[in-house]
């Protein structure tokens, strides 16, 4: 079973990436767009495009640094209606051949990782010496989308599920809370005096 090609997909094989690195440019056509608002569950994309640096680091390892741009419309989580909004983000990802990436089992690191220092993401791998940067763009586009657009001037009021005495405050046409009895007072009234 082969896995589905991604709805944006731009191939880098790694070995010709140099240590001094290179540019590419991924500009999304309008079909990509639609599927790609299909597949985030937007109302639509236009104008996606990202610049991208790659180069070649420690001879093994791929750094892809860059900046995507794109014109997107989501839906209110309050009200369903049209929000576009102007996504503009910088992003960053290391890949490295299968075979040095660290097992999930493994308790130590590989020594290949220790130069990365603490604020390295992990790194992706990438089968058979290809990086799809396109898919790259893709990921970090539904990263940067608002997980909560908002009409202007739309105010979210969340619902109260377990509604109490201690929930609601009191207006001036609702009437006081009665005291509350306390479940023991009936039990100290049997208690004898000694």
């Amino acid at each position: 079973m082969t896995a589905a090609t991604p709805e944006l997909s731009r191939i880098v094989i790694a070995e010709k990436v140099t240590t001094g690195g290179g540019y590419e440019v991924v500009k999304a056509t309008e079909t990509e767009c639609a599927a790609l608002a299909e597949r985030f569950d937007l109302i639509s994309i236009s104008g996606l495009a990202a610049k991208l640096r790659l180069r070649r680091v420690r001879s093994d390892f791929i750094k892809v640094t860059g900046e995507l741009e794109a014109d997107v419309v989501q839906r209110c989580v309050v009200t369903l209606e049209p929000v576009p909004a102007h996504v503009k983000e910088d992003f960053s990802a290391l890949f490295a051949p299968d075979h040095l990436i660290p097992k999930e089992e493994a308790d130590d690191e590989s020594d290949h990782f220790q130069f990365l220092g603490n604020d390295e993401d992990f790194p992706e791998p990438m089968p058979g010496g290809r990086i799809d940067i396109g898919e790259l763009v893709a990921q970090n586009l539904s990263l940067a989308l608002d997980p909560y657009p908002r009409k202007d001037g739309v105010e979210f009021t969340p619902i109260l599920e377990d509604v109490g005495p201690d929930t609601l405050s009191l207006t001036e046409d609702s009437p006081p809370e009665p005291p509350r009895q306390n479940p023991f007072a009936a039990l100290s009234r049997l208690k004898k005096p000694s």
